[in-house]
């Protein structure tokens, strides 16, 4: 039985992804190369403020955008799990294996690739009826640093994009999660953090029951 070979007919013609002359794209580029680079700010505004008008078409509650946004960010944590864990040196190229490594991860790593700093919190719920519930806090969310939020839709907290891609990392980790932003900082003259935002963690009931298997161990 013959190889198949691609054909070397005339890529031009062919409908489907163009290729650059070199026939090199993105994905031939090493991660590593462009691991400290970083998006214009002006650039990633524009951007975001367009994926928040798409979304908020045809929606009937605040609840359906956040909803939204949070999906549109839950595959872009997938994806930067995997990025963030093949940049670590191979010795430490291991997935985290308990929730609070897991939430170390997101609150160093991923906030630092994505904003450029950690996260300011990271806090355990003090309520013992919720002992599945932590708290990611960011005094200054980037996400809600260029939207006008309009008066009637005060209590839209568009950093739930966000927290699909926390949502995601957690889902990616196999600690499925449901992760929502929470807007608690104070509209009030003179308050330090009025945009202070908490991304709520509440993971799924399996998982917990693995810590206890873990603990135990």
């Amino acid at each position: 039985m013959s190889n198949l070979q691609p054909s070397k007919g005339n890529t031009k013609d062919q409908p489907g992804l163009r290729y650059p002359t070199n026939g090199k794209t993105i994905y031939h580029r090493p991660l590593n190369r462009t691991k400290t680079a970083e998006l214009s700010g002006s650039s990633f505004a524009y951007l975001f403020s367009e994926m928040v008008g798409y979304a908020s078409k045809k929606i009937e509650s605040i609840q359906d955008l956040e909803k939204r946004l949070n999906a549109q960010g839950h595959p872009i944590g997938l994806k930067l799990l995997d990025l963030l864990l093949y940049r670590e040196p191979p010795r430490s190229q291991t997935r985290p294996l308990n929730i609070i490594t897991l939430l170390h991860f997101i609150k160093i790593n991923v906030w630092q690739h994505l904003f450029g700093r950690a996260a300011d919190g990271l806090e355990k719920s003090s309520d013992p009826v919720k002992p599945d519930e932590y708290m990611i806090i960011d005094n200054e969310p980037l996400v809600n640093r260029y939207i006008s939020v309009p008066k009637d839709m005060s209590q839209l907290n568009c950093a739930a994009y966000v927290a699909g891609i926390v949502e995601g990392v957690c889902d990616g980790s196999a600690f499925p999660a449901r992760v929502t932003a929470h807007s608690v900082g104070k509209q009030e003259e003179g308050e330090m953090w009025p945009g202070r935002t908490v991304f709520l963690v509440k993971f799924a009931p399996e998982v917990m029951e693995r810590e206890g298997f873990l603990g135990k161990g």
